[in-house]
C-alpha cells in the first residue's frame, strides 16, 4: 500500500499534486510520503505484538534525516552500517541505546565513535573485528554489547548481489563454527555477549528461507545457552521484499512474517530485533522526471528523460524493474506504445527499461518511477557532473524540500586547486 494515487486525473503524493512539487523544485526529484513510511513501520511493529521486540529501520535504504526523524518519533530504532550513518542517526535524535551497528568492515575509529556516543549493540562479523572491538572497549574502560552474525548457508532465492546468507558470501561466521567463536568472545573482558544475529539477504519474496534460517538460529540458541552464554536477544535482520511491478504476485505480508517469527522463535523468550529497510521505504517514494525528447530509432522509439542512472542506479546495477507511469492519468482504453526509457548520461547502461509498454507521453510531460524510496537517493552520485537531485517529504497537504539540489557553483567549489596550478 502507498499514498501515491491519481486524483482528478493527476498523480498526487498524499494530498499534494506531483506537478505542484515539480513546479517548485524542478525535475528530476525524489518525493516521499510520511503516511506510507509510518504505515509500513506500524505493520512490522504490529506483526511482532506480544513479543518483546524492537523494529530497527535499516537506514541504508534511505537515510535523509527527515525520514529518520519521522520513524524515530514513531518508536523505531536504527540499524547503521558506517560511522556516517551512526552520526546521521544521532543527528536525527535517535538515542544510542536504540542504534544497532552492523557491517562487515567496521573500523577502529567507527567502533570508538559508537562506544563513546552510546550503542545498543554491535553485530560482530569476524574474529578479527571482535579483537579490535575488545581492545577498543578495554582502552575506553567500557564493555561492548555484542551479537555475533552467523551465516546459516541458506539460499535466500534473491538477486546474487543482495544475497548475504550463503557460504560464499562475505558476511558473518559459518554457523558450524559458532560455538567456537562464542567461546572466544565469552573470554574477552571488554565484550558482553547478549545474542545472535542473522541476515540472509534482501528482497525475499518467499518465507521458506527465513524459516530455515530461524530454525537453525533456534537450535544454536539452545546450544549456546547450554554452554553458559546468556543469549537473550535475536537480531533477525531484514530482507522482506516489496512488489516492484503491479502485476507481481504479492510478497508475504509483515503479518505473515511475524507469525513465522513467533512460530519458530517464540518459545525461546528472547527479545526480537528486525531490521527492515526496503519494505518501509521502498513504496514510500517516487522519482519524478520530465520527458526531454521522444526519439524514433530504426526499430524502436526512445523516451529520453532528465533522470539518469546517477539518480537511480538500481536498473543499471541490478537489472531492477520500476513501474514507470505518466503523472497525468491517461484516458481509459488508450492504446499503449513501447519505449526504451533512457536517461542523458553518456553510457548505454543509462537505460531504465527496454520495450516498456506504457501510455504515450510527449516532451515536457512528467513520469513517475514507483517503488523508488529505497536504494534510490542514497545510491545516487554526481556522475557526468549532474547535481544530486532534491528530496521532498510530503505530509498530508504540505511538502518540504529535505535535501536541495546543489548549484553548479556549489559542486565545482568543492574542488580545490593545488598551489602549483
Amino acid at each position: 500500500m502507498d499514498h501515491f494515487l491519481y486524483k482528478d486525473g493527476v498523480l498526487c503524493a498524499e494530498e499534494v499534486p506531483i506537478p505542484e512539487i515539480a513546479a517548485a523544485v524542478g525535475t528530476p526529484f525524489y518525493v516521499y510520503s510520511t503516511a506510507t513510511l509510518l504505515r509500513h513501520f506500524q505493520l512490522f511493529d504490529e506483526a511482532l505484538e506480544g513479543m518483546d521486540h524492537l523494529v530497527c529501520y535499516a537506514m541504508k535504504a534511505a537515510s535523509n534525516q527527515a525520514i529518520l526523524k519521522t520513524l524515530a518519533q514513531a518508536g523505531a530504532g536504527m540499524d547503521v552500517v558506517s560511522g556516517g550513518e551512526y552520526m546521521r542517526a544521532k543527528a536525527a535524535g535517535v538515542p544510542g541505546d536504540k542504534i544497532v551497528f552492523s557491517g562487515v568492515g567496521k573500523t577502529a575509529a567507527e567502533i570508538r565513535l559508537a562506544l563513546e556516543g552510546g550503542i545498543r549493540q554491535f553485530n560482530v562479523e569476524s574474529e578479527p573485528e571482535m579483537e579490535v572491538l575488545n581492545a577498543t572497549a578495554l582502552a575506553l574502560g567500557v564493555t561492548a554489547p555484542i551479537t555475533i552474525r552467523v551465516n546459516p548457508d541458506v539460499d535466500a532465492k534473491t538477486h546474487a548481489k543482495i544475497a548475504t546468507g550463503k557460504s560464499e558470501n562475505k558476511f558473518g561466521i559459518p554457523i558450524s563454527r559458532a560455538q567456537e567463536v562464542y567461546a572466544l568472545a565469552g573470554a574477552m573482558q571488554g565484550l558482553e555477549v547478549i545474542g545472535i544475529d542473522v541476515h540472509i539477504g534482501s528482497q525475499l519474496t518467499d518465507l521458506s528461507p527465513f524459516e530455515l534460517a530461524y530454525q537453525k538460529v533456534a537450535e544454536l540458541t539452545v546450544q549456546l545457552r547450554a554452554e553458559g552464554h546468556n543469549i537473550r536477544r535475536l537480531d533477525l535482520g531484514g530482507g522482506l521484499g516489496i512488489p516492484y511491478a503491479r502485476d507481481n504476485q504479492a510478497p508475504p505480508l509483515p503479518s505473515d512474517y511475524g507469525a513465522l517469527v513467533k512460530r519458530t522463535l517464540g518459545h525461546l523468550d528472547c527479545e526480537i530485533e528486525i531490521e527492515p529497510g526496503r519494505l518501509i521505504a521502498g513504496n514510500a517514494g517516487l522519482m519524478v522526471s520530465e520527458v526531454i525528447y521522444v526519439k524514433s530509432g530504426e526499430d524502436r522509439d526512445f523516451l529520453i528523460i532528465d533522470g539518469a542512472m546517477n539518480d537511480l542506479i538500481r536498473p543499471a546495477m541490478y537489472e531492477a524493474y520500476h513501474d514507470i507511469v505518466p503523472v497525468i492519468e491517461p484516458d481509459a482504453g488508450i492504446e499503449q506504445v513501447k519505449f526504451d526509457i533512457v536517461g542523458p548520461v553518456c553510457e548505454s547502461g543509462d537505460t531504465f527499461a527496454k520495450g516498456r509498454a506504457m501510455p504515450p507521453v510527449a516532451a515536457g510531460e512528467l513520469v513517475a518511477f514507483r517503488s523508488a524510496g529505497a536504494y534510490g537517493a542514497v545510491m545516487s552520485s554526481e556522475y557526468n557532473s549532474r547535481p544530486l537531485i532534491p528530496e521532498v517529504l510530503v505530509h498530508k497537504d504540505q511538502f518540504a524540500v529535505i535535501r536541495p539540489r546543489p548549484t553548479f557553483d556549489e559542486m565545482i567549489n568543492r574542488d580545490t586547486i593545488p598551489s602549483w596550478l
